[in-house]
């Protein structure tokens, strides 16, 4: 079974994040926090997923200022919220067959996950 869902907003990148946790200690944990509670709101929709999965993220990015490297560091928060949320139990690789980062640009920063249940 595949499903699509698209998280409307520009998420952090890496470098954004390694600031955040070097301004103070608590700050990167809160900021993870925050996010995946924003991302939370998106992926409510999907199912339940007992078997593994894959995903393609689709990065599509308002201009090209930022590093791919530094955009698809953001999985790290979508994956978190996924199982935080329960849609999965875990991101390991027993759940999380592998992925497939692709990135285009467009009017709008945005992230659209094509899940696809194994």
């Amino acid at each position: 079974m595949k499903y699509k869902v698209e998280i409307p907003m520009k998420l952090p990148s890496l470098n954004e994040y390694i600031n955040e946790c070097r301004s103070n200690r608590f700050a990167g944990a809160k900021m993870k926090k925050s996010i995946e509670n924003d991302i939370a709101v998106f992926i409510n929709k999907l199912p339940v997923f007992k078997n593994p999965i894959h995903i393609t993220f689709n990065w599509i990015e308002k201009d090209r200022k930022r590093d791919l490297d530094n955009i698809a560091f953001a999985k790290k928060f979508i994956l978190d919220a996924l199982v935080k949320c329960g849609k999965m139990k875990d991101d390991n690789r027993n759940y999380v067959l592998g992925f497939v980062d692709e990135f285009f640009y467009g009017s709008e920063s945005k992230v659209v996950l094509k899940i696809e249940e194994i």
